[in-house]
């Protein structure tokens, strides 16, 4: 083993990786005897305006992209409204090249459930949802498994654990619609109508799931509150950084060795990632990547010492997102993965709003004529126009997410796009693809 990897190896935290690895470690005497439950127990003889000082204090801040401090985001919810209060987790992990979640309720989906129900108390919800993707068919009947067992065992229902706290809690597949990881269109999706973005304000702090207060957080930001309870803020605060705290799953794919997921503190490199997976594929060199899925702005080989934290890639000109990290290497070409990227934002569109549902829909088409050689210098511009038009201007962030690669890739590898429309490039794509394209 190298010396750079020994070292990094040493910045390792297995904190919500810990039990992955155990045998049955979905299964509820497993997750008991390896510390499970027992933050339950703890919140539970506390006040909840406690817990939600604890969270604040800790500095957990959201894992599903846009990094909202955890704490703040739970101190939104209005107390003796007279309403229902709801927690809702968006499991509906749909980005290109994040995987993450998945793997976290497949192997450990009692720390979803524990995390669900501290949280639940916290804000002062009876009753707690997690939707999840539907095409998740394993981890879905892993969570369903686990929520019966919860039951079972007295963590869920009524009167929990003598507390005088009731709890349900439902596990809800969705149809597959990406759209649906936004959370004002998860929300209309629970109550059973079509999956698209509401108006905000109000927003669901205000009047989310039924027109009553909502927290809506992801996978991981809930998975973090047992261990938060029972460890401390000082103890969370005591890995990552000081406006980053904590440890984070990155999802590695493509030209690594070990592609995968690595938790580590946040505010690790890429460079210090890439080490880990065991280093770049042979014969391959970094040409560009993802930092937090496809939906945020490409970096190039030359961000690679960037700390992966949600300062370090802001100041990179990204967005740590979901931290799946896509890599790429000399040997791909950033016009054809933006194209099939923008195929999968142009086909998830849920078509409510003009920029994305018309932009995607020319963008898709005038990467199809670059990518067959037919392409001009004025596509280019055209690309550029409509990606900002697109961006900022659409009803949610799908809109966003797409025209981002669109535009760091013209940013970047300009040349790339030149070689197609110079004939440097052999087309990657056949007269076939230009039907209904021009």
């Amino acid at each position: 083993m190298s010396q750079p990897r020994q070292e990094v190896l040493q910045k390792l935290t297995p904190v919500l990786t810990k039990r992955w690895l155990s045998p049955d470690a979905w299964q509820i005497g497993v997750y008991e005897r390896l510390d499970g439950y027992l933050a339950v127990r703890k919140a539970l003889d506390v006040h909840p305006d406690d817990l939600i000082q604890l969270i604040k204090d800790s500095g957990l801040r959201g894992r599903g992209g846009a990094g909202f401090p955890t704490g703040l985001k739970w101190g939104f919810i209005p107390q003796g409204d007279g309403k229902p209060h709801y927690l809702v987790i968006n499991a509906d992990e749909g980005e290109p090249g994040t995987c993450k979640d998945l793997p976290l309720m497949t192997y450990d989906p009692h720390s979803l459930v524990e995390g669900a129900i501290i949280a639940s108390y916290a804000i002062r919800a009876e009753r707690a949802f997690i939707y999840i993707r539907g095409e998740a068919v394993h981890a879905a009947r892993r969570l369903r498994n686990a929520v019966q067992e919860a039951y079972a065992k007295g963590y869920l229902g009524k009167n929990i654990l003598g507390s005088g706290f009731d709890l349900d809690l439902v596990v809800h597949s969705g149809a597959g619609a990406y759209i649906c990881g936004e959370e004002t269109a998860l929300l209309d999706s629970l109550e059973g109508f079509r999956g698209q973005p509401r108006l905000r304000p109000p927003f669901p702090a205000i009047a989310g799931l039924y027109a009553s207060p909502t927290v809506v957080n992801n996978v991981g930001t809930i998975a973090s509150v047992p261990y938060i309870v029972l460890g401390g803020a000082d103890w969370w605060k005591s890995m990552g950084t000081e406006k980053s705290a904590g440890p984070m799953i990155y999802s590695l794919s493509g030209r690594v060795v070990n592609p995968g997921q690595y938790e580590c503190g946040l505010g690790i490199t890429l460079r210090e990632l890439i080490e880990l997976a065991g280093g770049m594929q042979p014969g391959h060199e970094l040409k560009f990547w993802t930092p937090g899925g496809s939906s945020t702005p490409l970096l190039t080989a030359e961000h690679i010492d960037t700390a992966m934290d949600f300062e370090g890639v802001a100041a990179a000109g990204s967005i740590l997102g979901t931290t799946a990290m896509q890599i790429f290497s000399d040997q791909d070409c950033p016009v054809y993965n933006t194209w099939r990227w923008l195929e999968f934002y142009h086909h998830e569109s849920c078509g409510k709003c003009t920029p994305c549902r018309e932009g995607n829909y020319w963008m898709v088409r005038t990467y199809r004529r670059i990518l067959a050689g037919h392409g001009t210098v004025q596509d280019l511009d055209t690309l550029q126009d409509t990606a900002d038009n697109v961006f900022g201007r659409s009803f949610c962030g799908l809109g966003d997410g797409a025209a981002t690669p669109v535009m760091s890739t013209l940013k970047w590898f300009r040349d790339d796009y030149l070689g197609y429309i110079e004939g440097r490039t052999a087309p990657r794509l056949s007269e076939k693809s230009l039907v209904g394209a021009h």
